[in-house]
């Protein structure tokens, strides 16, 4: 991966790749499990009970609409801009700042989220220190991480992500073979629901305000998206996303059915992983300490890619004139970095640790609720940019409608739930203060310019 991730006003031909349909695939599912899995499913079974397996397979089909328009807009018309460029393509320069900026913000948000998670895992060892102190040492980490340009990166991030699909695969293995007798527990499982009051607890209040974070751990699908002009054939780009989320639903479904097999809806807290949860019963004294590793790094992989990633798009940002031309300079003495871009993502790391030492008590649930809304308002753009460069057949327009009411929902679900409904709050922040300047943009510059669109 380079420092370089394209705006909404990028229009650079994609050049012939390297990837293979399913080597995407899996890059994927290695981008895209996080602690939005991990950890943030255990919000989700929180709030619905075991019908966050519904919510999760409701949350694929929504991402495979999303993902399936832009693959096919990439097919049409390659382009590094991707999901930016094609609401530029469709909207005008209006849309592609809105839509550069809401992903950084998302990413900012990301970070946060990742953050507290890593610092509430923590504390399974060292339960009397301040969550800030954690979320400091990790960003510093990640920082250095970041420093030490393209080819450190991918390697950091490469034996992440093996591990922490591993992680997801052990428990599996475990659980089967608790449930088969192999390992021996004092364990009585609660089972499988037998009544429509046993899946959904606590109503369809619960289960619609879950679905959010059902998406929030397919996020990520959009930067395959970019990807998707690395491969050796454009037109496999809706192959590649359609095999890479049979995949994540396999895995996120089975391991998700038997961890609220396991246990019982009470048992579920934002404070563990509700897989440490579900093998509680079994005495295995390594299990906790390794699965918690494991979502440590998954989460610590996914705030640096974050990191490397809201980087790179602040300097195209700048080139681009969607941002302060001091965000574009690079250092050649240390690998091409752009320092002030850095600097800027920095500040957003530290103000997360600041709100987690203010905030310790709620502070995951806010901002992974802020970055699931912001990233839903990304694919609500590719939806409907969609709609206008492509031409959809009927079945197509009814499927994006689906897309945009199943993300509708999402959103919304925030509202009605009291313990997450902050987070809707702070989404809407930061989409007003990108529209306004946003409006500012249109009267000061681009006017001058000779209009908003392409």
């Amino acid at each position: 991966m380079d420092f370089f991730l394209p705006s909404g006003n990028s229009s650079k031909k994609s050049e012939s790749g390297d990837l293979k349909w399913w080597q995407l695939s899996l890059i994927g599912v290695g981008c895209t499990i996080g602690t939005g899995f991990f950890l943030g499913s255990a919000i989700g079974i929180k709030i619905t009970g075991p019908s966050i397996v519904f919510s999760f397979m409701l949350a694929a089909l929504g991402t495979y609409i999303v993902y399936n328009l832009l693959a096919k807009m990439t097919a049409e018309d390659p382009q590094e801009g991707s999901f930016c460029y094609y609401a530029n393509k469709a909207y005008g320069k209006w849309a592609g700042f809105s839509c550069g900026w809401n992903y950084w913000c998302s990413n900012i948000l990301i970070m946060g989220s990742q953050l507290t998670a890593l610092s509430i895992l923590t504390r399974f060892w060292f339960p009397h220190v301040p969550l800030w102190v954690f979320a400091a040492g990790y960003a510093i980490l990640s920082i250095i991480v970041v420093l030490t340009g393209n080819k450190g990166f991918d390697k950091v991030e490469n034996l992440f992500a093996v591990i922490k699909t591993a992680a997801i695969i052990m428990f599996i293995i475990l659980a089967a073979a608790a449930l088969s007798g192999v390992i021996n527990g004092d364990a009585r499982h609660p089972g499988f629901p037998g009544s429509s009051g046993e899946w959904f607890p606590e109503g369809f209040k619960g289960f619609w305000s879950s679905l959010i974070y059902a998406f929030y751990a397919y996020g990520g699908i959009e930067v395959i998206g970019l990807m998707a002009t690395r491969l050796k054939k454009k037109e496999d780009a809706p192959k590649a996303g359609i095999i890479m989320l049979i995949v994540l639903v396999i895995i996120y479904v089975i391991s998700l059915g038997f961890a609220v097999y396991m246990a019982s809806h009470g048992a579920f807290n934002e404070k563990e992983s509700p897989f440490v949860t579900a093998m509680d019963k079994y005495n295995l004294a390594f299990f906790p300490h390794v699965f918690n590793a494991a979502i440590i790094i998954a989460g610590f992989s996914t705030m640096t890619a974050s990191l490397f990633g809201v980087t790179a798009l602040l300097v195209t940002l700048a080139d681009d004139g969607d941002a302060p031309a001091v965000f574009s300079k690079k250092i050649k003495k240390w690998k091409d970095l752009p320092l002030p871009s850095l600097g800027l993502a920095t500040a957003g790391l530290i103000a997360s640790i600041v709100t987690a030492l203010l905030l310790p008590g709620k502070i995951y649930e806010y901002i992974t609720t802020a970055a699931g809304i912001l990233i839903l308002f990304n694919w609500s753009f590719i939806i409907i940019s969609a709609l206008r460069i492509l031409e959809n057949k009927v079945f197509g327009k009814i499927m994006a409608a689906v897309g945009l009411l199943l993300i509708l929902a999402a959103v919304s679900g925030t509202l009605i739930e009291k313990s997450i409904r902050f987070g809707f709050f702070v989404s809407l922040i930061f989409v007003a203060l990108i529209a306004i300047v946003a409006l500012i943009m249109q009267k000061k510059v681009w006017k001058k310019e000779g209009g908003s669109s392409c």
